[in-house]
């Protein structure tokens, strides 16, 4: 059995090769094209796990992806790869554009060709797994009302029109070419590992670097916070038992504004690393909002739950100061993924050829 990922070496893919290499004997393939967000380093503990390959290959090059599907023959597909940061989406959408619609069609193709080839034992077996995000449903407004898999689509940003484009060509596929498929949209993911440019790390950071801690607006956008391992376990429970055809929302549970994860943030930073000359949240500095920025997203995860037995197991407390002591701890990691040295390593290393070194805070 084989299990091709896509995007393994995000921060969400990552977590999902880790627990899959630790509680079952799959052959896991992971595919990454290795942008600013890839970092090897994170799946450093699995790199000579002998059920686990790595294939530098960017989704939107159709000719390598057939060639990994024609040489590892996957049973099973994840995919994980995209690109998913609003700020940069509307700097400049055409990335989005090209891996998250482009790069999709590609995997679809591919596997539709793959399946076609299988025997009739091998297809019941076969799955493609598309994982997406709530940003695709909108904004909920100050209402108390929540997404649920038959919500409309209604994406606000360049990143969130891609992501439900490519949900939209997942759908198509399994309806007009009757390929395998199961899509899941998650809330906001944070934990251990996750690139510094998304809010937590971003907090983190500048806090710990005596800078500005920038909030947009007034700070009262609401977001639904899952930790990262606990999405690790809902991606594998839906690739294991999810039904074919079928859409499931995954969510953490935790509804908070923007300005109370930087207040509880700084709280922590307090307890834990506290400074001399007062709280880290006087550094709180708040700054012109994002054009289109979503008011409120909140995840009804009640199906998952009563069809899969899936709960998160973090509460959002425990799954931030978890958070905020990695990063504590590992301050030499994120020097190493900010400043690109890491990918020296690998490129060194590993023959990987040019990487973009460009990504800033």
């Amino acid at each position: 059995m084989t299990i091709l990922i896509t995007g393994g070496a995000g921060f969400i893919g990552s977590s999902v090769i880790k627990r899959l290499l630790k509680t079952t004997e799959q052959r896991i393939v992971n595919v990454d094209k290795l942008t600013y967000a890839g970092n090897l380093e994170t799946l450093k503990q699995v790199e000579l796990d002998p059920n686990y390959i790595f294939e530098k290959v960017d989704i939107c090059d159709k000719k390598e992806l057939a060639r990994i599907f024609d040489l590892y023959k996957p049973t099973s597909v994840m995919h994980l790869a995209a690109e998913s940061h609003v700020d940069r989406s509307i700097d400049g959408p055409g990335e989005f554009i090209q891996t998250n619609i482009i790069g999709t069609f590609n995997l679809l193709e591919v596997s539709r060709a793959h399946y076609d080839k299988l025997t009739q034992d091998e297809k019941i077996k076969f799955k493609f797994h598309h994982v997406s995000t709530d940003e695709v449903y909108g904004d909920l407004g100050f209402t108390d009302k929540l997404f649920t898999e038959s919500t409309p689509y209604s994406p606000s940003s360049p990143y969130s029109a891609a992501k439900a484009s490519s949900d939209h060509l997942v759908r198509a596929w399994s309806r007009t070419f009757k390929l395998p498929v199961v899509i899941t949209n998650c809330s906001n993911n944070y934990g251990p590992f996750q690139f510094p440019e998304k809010l937590i790390p971003v907090v983190i950071e500048k806090a710990l670097s005596r800078q500005d801690i920038p909030v947009y607006g007034k700070g009262d956008q609401v977001r639904d916070w899952l930790f990262v391992e606990d999405h690790a376990k809902a991606l594998i429970q839906v690739l294991m038992h999810g039904v074919l055809g079928e859409t499931y929302n995954i969510g953490g549970h935790n509804e908070k504004a923007n300005i109370d994860v930087v207040r509880t943030i700084c709280k922590v930073l307090d307890e834990s690393c506290p400074k001399e000359d007062g709280s880290y949240s006087d550094q709180i500095s708040f700054v012109q909002d994002r054009p289109g920025h979503d008011v409120r997203y909140a995840i009804d995860a009640s199906k998952i739950k009563e069809d899969l037995g899936w709960i998160p197991e973090e509460t959002f407390e425990s799954g931030l100061k978890k958070t905020v002591e990695w990063y504590l701890s590992n301050q030499e990691w994120v020097d190493s993924v900010k400043s690109g040295t890491y990918r020296h390593y690998y490129q060194s290393q590993r023959g990987q050829g040019d990487i973009n070194l460009n990504a800033t805070l």
